[in-house]
C-alpha cells in the first residue's frame, strides 16, 4: 500500500517534534514557576487569556482559508493562482491584524485595571499588539506550507522558532524581569513576537525562493471571506467565553474564605497541572492531525469499511493509551510536582485530575475524527455549548466550595462534550461500541492501580502499574493478538491486514 509508509513517517515525524516541543514547553513552564511562583504564574494565565482572544480575533479565520484555498488552486492544477492566493490573504491578514492591534494598544490599560485587575500587564498587552500582524502573516504562511504538503519544512521552523523563542525569553527574564510578574509577562511576549518574526523570515524566504510564476489574476475576496469569516466568529466567540471563564476564576475564589490567595491557587491548576496533565497527549495530538486528512479521504471516496475500522481501531488504542498514563500519572503525581515545582499542593491536585485523562485524551481524538468526517460546525457547536456551561458553572460553584468547585465544573462540562462528540462519532461512523469493552478495561486499570500503589517507589509503582495493566487487559481480552499485529505493522510501516467492507 503506497500511501502506508508515507503516513507512517509523517505520524513519526509529527510524534517526534510534538515531543521535543512539548517537553522543551513544559520545562519552561516549570522553569517559570518557579521564577515567578503560583501568583505570578496565574497572572501570566490571566494575561494570556486575553492574548489569545486577541490573537484570535488578529487571524480571523486566515490560517485555514489560506489552507483551504492553496489546496483547491493546487487541486485544480492551477499553481499559478497561488500567488494571487497568498496576496488576497495577506490583505485580509494586515487589515484584520492591524485594527485589532489598533483596538488593544488603545484599550490596553482598561483590559489592564478592569479584566485582569492588575495595572502590571499594560505594556505585556501593547507588546502583543504589535506583534499581532506578524502573527497573522505568520498564519498565511503556515496555511500555505500545510496545504503545500510541505510538513517537514514546518516542522523543522517550528522547532527552530521554539527554541530562539526560549533562549530571548530566558535572556530577557534574567536582564529584566526579577521577580515581577508583570515584567516576567512582558518577557513571554516579546521572545514569543521575536520568535514569531523568525518563522515569518523563514517561510516567507523558502516561498520566495520556490519562484513560481504567477498566471493570470482570479477572483478570491468572496471565496476568501466565505472561507474565513464564519471560522473567525466562532473562535472568537469559543476564545472569547474562555477568557471570560479564566478571568472570573479568580474574583470568583476571592469570594471563599477558605482561599487566602485566589490567583496562586489558580495558577497552580492551570499553570503547573495542567501542563504536565496534558504532556503525554502530544502523541494523540500527532495521531489526530492525521487522521482529519485520513478520514476525510475515506468520506470523499464513500469506504465506510474503512472509516468504520479507523474509528474502531483508533478508539480503542486512545483508551488503553489513555488509561496506561493516566495511571501513571495518578500514581506519581505528588513526587512529580514535588520534584518539578517544590509543590505539594500541585501534586495533590494532579491527582486529582490524572482521574480525567483517559475521558481528556480520548476526547482529543475524537473530537479530531469528528472533524475529519465533516463535523467542524457541530464541533463548534459543542464547544461553544459546554464553555457557556462552565461559565455559569464556575460562577455558581467557586464562592462556596473553592478549587473543588472548579474541579467539579470541568469534569462535567468536559463529560458533557465527551459523551456528545462521542455520540455523534458513532453516529456518522456506524460504529457500535460494546460497553462491556470500556467497562473491563476500566476495571482493570482499577485493579492495577490498586495492587500497585502498595509499591514504595515512583518507578516501581508505576513499572508494576503497566505490567498489571498489560496482563489484566490480555486475561479480560481487550488487549489481543491482533492489536498486537496492527500495532506492529504500524511500526514496520506496512499495511496491517485489510479490515472486510461489511466491517
Amino acid at each position: 500500500m503506497p500511501k502506508s509508509k508515507p503516513m507512517f513517517y509523517s505520524a513519526l515525524m509529527l510524534t517526534g517534534v510534538n515531543l521535543l516541543l512539548r517537553l522543551a514547553g513544559t520545562s519552561f513552564q516549570v522553569y517559570i514557576s518557579t521564577k515567578i511562583g503560583p501568583a505570578g504564574v496565574g497572572l501570566l494565565q490571566l494575561t494570556m487569556s486575553v492574548g489569545n482572544m486577541a490573537m484570535i480575533a488578529g487571524i480571523g479565520g486566515i490560517r485555514t482559508a489560506s489552507m483551504y484555498l492553496t489546496a483547491e488552486e493546487l487541486g485544480r492544477k492551477r499553481p499559478g493562482s497561488v500567488p494571487w492566493v497568498l496576496s488576497k490573504c495577506f490583505t485580509y491578514s494586515i487589515l484584520c491584524s492591524g485594527t485589532v492591534a489598533l483596538l488593544l494598544i488603545t484599550l490596553a490599560p482598561t483590559i489592564a485595571q478592569s479584566w485582569i485587575g492588575d495595572g502590571r500587564t499594560t505594556q505585556a498587552l501593547r507588546l502583543l499588539a504589535a506583534f499581532l500582524p506578524v502573527t497573522g502573516l505568520c498564519a498565511v504562511m503556515t496555511g500555505y506550507f500545510t496545504a503545500a504538503n510541505r510538513i517537514g519544512t514546518l516542522a523543522a521552523v517550528e522547532v527552530a522558532e521554539q527554541i530562539f523563542t526560549m533562549a530571548v525569553t530566558l535572556l530577557a527574564l534574567s536582564i529584566f524581569a526579577g521577580q515581577d510578574a508583570g515584567r516576567a509577562c512582558q518577557c513571554i511576549l516579546l521572545g514569543s513576537g521575536l520568535g514569531g518574526c523568525l518563522t515569518l523570515s523563514c517561510l516567507t524566504t523558502l516561498r520566495l525562493r520556490e519562484r513560481g510564476a504567477a498566471g493570470p489574476s482570479i477572483p478570491l475576496g468572496h471565496r476568501l471571506l466565505q472561507a474565513a469569516v464564519p471560522l473567525a466568529l466562532a473562535d472568537i466567540l469559543k476564545a472569547g467565553i474562555s477568557a471570560a471563564e479564566n478571568l472570573m476564576v479568580p474574583r470568583r475564589l476571592a469570594l471563599n474564605s477558605g482561599i487566602s490567595d485566589p490567583l496562586a491557587a489558580f495558577g497552580t491548576v492551570s499553570g503547573m497541572v495542567f501542563p504536565v496533565l496534558m504532556f503525554p497527549a502530544c502523541i494523540l495530538f500527532a495521531l489526530a492531525e492525521l487522521l482529519i486528512p485520513e478520514l476525510a479521504r475515506c468520506a470523499a471516496g464513500e469506504n465506510r469499511g474503512r472509516i468504520r475500522y479507523l474509528v474502531r481501531r483508533v478508539l480503542k488504542v486512545a483508551a488503553l493509551y489513555a488509561l496506561t498514563f493516566g495511571g501513571m500519572l495518578f500514581l506519581a503525581a505528588e513526587p512529580l510536582c514535588e520534584k518539578l515545582y517544590g509543590s505539594a499542593e500541585a501534586g495533590r491536585y494532579l491527582r486529582l485530575y490524572a482521574m480525567l485523562a483517559p475521558m481528556l485524551y480520548c476526547d482529543a481524538i475524537v473530537d479530531a475524527m469528528t472533524k475529519g468526517l465533516g463535523q467542524q460546525k457541530v464541533c463548534v457547536r459543542y464547544n461553544i455549548l459546554t464553555s457557556a456551561m462552565d461559565v455559569a458553572f464556575l460562577y455558581v460553584l467557586l464562592p462556596r466550595w473553592g478549587m473543588e468547585g472548579y474541579f467539579a465544573s470541568f469534569l462535567v462540562t468536559h463529560l458533557v462534550n465527551f459523551i456528545l462528540s462521542l455520540r455523534r462519532l458513532l453516529k456518522i461512523s456506524g460504529v457500535r461500541l460494546p460497553l462491556h469493552t470500556p467497562a473491563l478495561a476500566l476495571a482493570s486499570a482499577m485493579g492495577a492501580l490498586w495492587c500497585a500503589g502498595h509499591l514504595k517507589t515512583p518507578v516501581s509503582r508505576c513499572a508494576a502499574f503497566a505490567v498489571l495493566l498489560g496482563s489484566l487487559l490480555t486475561l479480560a481480552r481487550v488487549l489481543d493478538r491482533e492489536d498486537l499485529t496492527w500495532f506492529l505493522g504500524i511500526i514496520r510501516a506496512q499495511k496491517p491486514k485489510k479490515p472486510p467492507i461489511s466491517a
